[in-house]
């Protein structure tokens, strides 16, 4: 009997597809609560999907049914949860920003009041919120922040002013529609005010308003009018009348004003400014000094693109022997590349500076950077040297052909005697030319080839001079690596 029971248990186990409706309530929960453990524990209902997609099922439809209808119930509730979480952060996050934008007007109506105390407290609150905050920058600028800033500058209080400028330049960062908006409120001609006041006298007040210029001036529609404004000779005279002490403030000072009047050269309707005052001389003086070289020799790069700029450099006694020093700077390859351009422009300007330009033993210069300068600077390096060619050349030609208008002497069968002299002269002018340039060649590739050898610490007599006279004894003007 008990072995026919355990035979009428194992039929019902296995036919269970046909019989599930009549298992007992216990063995009912059983099967569901290992389901939803399952799905649960394991990620999911993907395991009796598998055996469904088998064509095997566990214990029947109706208990995978009620399965799936119980792990359904689980996640609604989870994604019940994660919304209510999610609705909660939204509603503090915007509860947050609701507050924030209280605060932005009641700093801004505080900037309107009559109270110049408290004008003087939400500048320098207005200077807080927008040093880090973009979004505070476009708010305040939207709430009407700009203009009462701009007037407190009239005010006779320093340290209103200084807040007032220090707001201003805070607003302005990374805002070009804040930049533009203060210079059209007036801001540059009452920073400009400021400076011809007592106040002007304070170094705080001179900072602060350099430090605007630096940041308006970096807006293209800014530049003409912070230029026309008499920005220029302001930041020149600040230049000037700095000391060098190392301090940090009057560094960042003298950074500030070289990168505002970068900004400003920028623009070709303010060179002409520049020129008027003595910053090309001050500039060209300032290029020994590490700190502000590379931002000297960008102005300069700007104003030689000018004729005016290119006179007053010129006018310069000491300039081009300067950028000749610089083209031996290997570990400053940036100055090597602004000094190579702004010689590489007079040089094709101008015949009287490349004449300059080889006295002045530029040739060595050249022949170095193009073997051991950057790209830029070799390329720039090798146009140089085909305009001091090609000026060369054309000097042969001019005092060869004379007055018979011809760049070659003539020479032919039918030359009479007279003209077979002047042809045996000008061979001799040849020959002597020939002669110089080899030399000139020589002495080049040699001083050059002296300055590497020193700066990889070798012996001086590292290149035998009878092996290097026999290679540059053959050499031409030609064989110059152009």
């Amino acid at each position: 009997m008990a072995k026919c029971h355990q035979n009428n248990v194992g039929s019902v186990a296995l036919d269970h597809r046909h019989s599930a409706k009549n298992d007992t309530a216990g063995g009912h929960f059983r099967v569901l609560r290992r389901m939803i453990f399952d799905a649960v524990s394991c990620g999911g209902t993907s395991r009796y999907r598998y055996r469904q997609r088998g064509g095997e099922e566990d214990d029947g439809g109706d208990f995978s049914s009620a399965a799936s209808h119980a792990v359904k119930e689980q996640r609604s509730e989870k994604l019940s949860d994660l919304l209510h979480v999610a609705e909660s952060e939204t509603t503090a996050e915007a509860q947050k920003k609701e507050e924030a934008l209280a605060e932005l007007k009641h700093v801004v109506a505080e900037l309107r009041g009559e109270d110049f105390t408290k004008r003087r407290i939400a500048a320098s609150r207005v200077r807080s919120l927008a040093k880090e905050d973009s979004e505070a920058r476009a708010d305040l600028a939207m709430l009407g922040a700009i203009p009462p800033l701009v007037g407190l500058l009239d005010s006779e209080d320093v340290d209103s002013q200084i807040a007032s400028l220090y707001a201003l330049l805070n607003l302005g960062i990374g805002n070009d529609a804040n930049k533009a908006a203060i210079v059209k409120t007036g801001a540059v001609h009452k920073m400009l005010k400021l400076i011809e006041s007592p106040s002007g006298s304070n170094s705080s007040v001179s900072e602060a308003i350099v430090a605007n210029f630096l940041g308006l001036s970096a807006l293209d529609s800014n530049k003409p009018i912070i230029g026309s404004s008499g920005a220029i000779p302001f930041l020149v005279r600040t230049l000037k009348n700095l000391d060098d002490s190392e301090s940090a403030s009057q560094s960042q000072v003298k950074q500030d004003a070289l990168r505002a009047l970068y900004n400003l050269s920028i623009c070709q309707s303010n060179v002409l400014v520049v020129l008027e005052t003595d910053l090309v001389w001050f500039l060209v003086n300032a290029i020994g000094d590490m700190e502000v070289s590379e931002r000297c020799l960008s102005i300069l790069s700007n104003l030689v693109s000018t004729p005016e700029g290119r006179k007053a450099i010129s006018g310069v006694s000491h300039a081009i022997p300067i950028f000749i020093d610089v083209l031996s700077w290997t570990d400053s390859p940036e100055c090597q590349e602004k000094a190579s351009y702004v010689l590489m422009v007079m040089a094709h300007k101008a015949y009287g500076d490349r004449r300059v330009m080889i006295e002045a033993g530029i040739v060595s210069s050249l022949l170095e950077l193009t073997l051991v300068g950057s790209t830029l600077a070799q390329k720039r390096a090798s146009r140089i040297l085909e305009c001091l060619r090609v000026d060369k050349g054309k000097q042969v030609s001019g005092s060869y052909g004379g007055n018979l208008g011809v760049s070659a002497p003539i020479c032919g069968s039918g030359s009479s005697s007279k003209e077979g002299g002047l042809v045996e002269e000008e061979d001799g002018v040849m020959s002597d030319e020939k002669k110089a340039v080899k030399q000139l060649v020589q002495q080049s590739l040699q001083n050059n080839m002296m300055k590497i050898v020193k700066r990889a610490n070798l012996r001086q007599d590292f290149v035998p001079s009878a092996h290097f006279a026999s290679l540059t004894s053959s050499s031409t003007s030609k064989s110059l690596p152009f």
